[in-house]
């Protein structure tokens, strides 16, 4: 194994009610959370199961596309209104080994560009052995959430973090 290295969490970000990456009950997603650390990376935790197979036994590429463009689109949120959001402009994604499925597995994006328009980001999926098996960087248009949805609301979507048990105040990414 490779080197690990610890972060810690200093908040975790919210989920909603349907949303595919991170709804809390849409039956077929992947009820990811997300957790903002110290060294300003978002860390997004799931556990892709039987339905996300591509392959049999392997996530889906298009699957672990969304995983990544979702959690590097966050970054804009970090600490910041969480009425601004990012529109995916471009995005682009490298897959380097499969990535099994019934096993937790992690994402470490982080911002690496912005101005008052765009930001850019990149990321990647990481193993449990510390082998990153698909890395994707993109771009984002800012757009405050009521122009992109003009239905959403924070309270009819579910749209709150949700404390468990379970969140954790470090996370080892080998």
């Amino acid at each position: 194994m490779k080197n690990k290295k610890t972060y810690k969490v200093t908040a975790k970000q919210e989920n909603s009610k349907m949303c595919f990456v991170c709804g809390l009950t849409n039956n077929l997603g992947l009820k990811a959370s997300f957790y903002e650390t110290d060294k300003q990376e978002l860390i997004a935790v799931f556990t892709p199961g039987q339905a996300h197979q591509g392959y049999p036994g392997r996530l889906h590429g298009g699957i672990a596309a969304a995983i990544l463009d979702e959690a590097i689109g966050r970054n804009i949120n970090m600490n910041r209104d969480d009425q601004l959001w990012g529109v995916t402009v471009d995005f682009n994604i490298r897959f380097k080994k499969p990535i099994p499925l019934d096993k937790p597995l992690k994402t470490v994006t982080r911002l690496t560009k912005e101005n008052r328009r765009f930001f850019e980001g990149s990321g990647e999926i990481v193993l449990d052995d510390g082998t990153i098996a698909a890395t994707a960087r993109g771009k984002y248009y800012k757009m405050p959430i009521k122009d992109i949805a003009s239905d959403f609301t924070m309270d009819s979507d579910d749209w709150k973090v949700v404390k468990t048990g379970q969140d954790p105040a470090r996370i080892d990414v080998p």
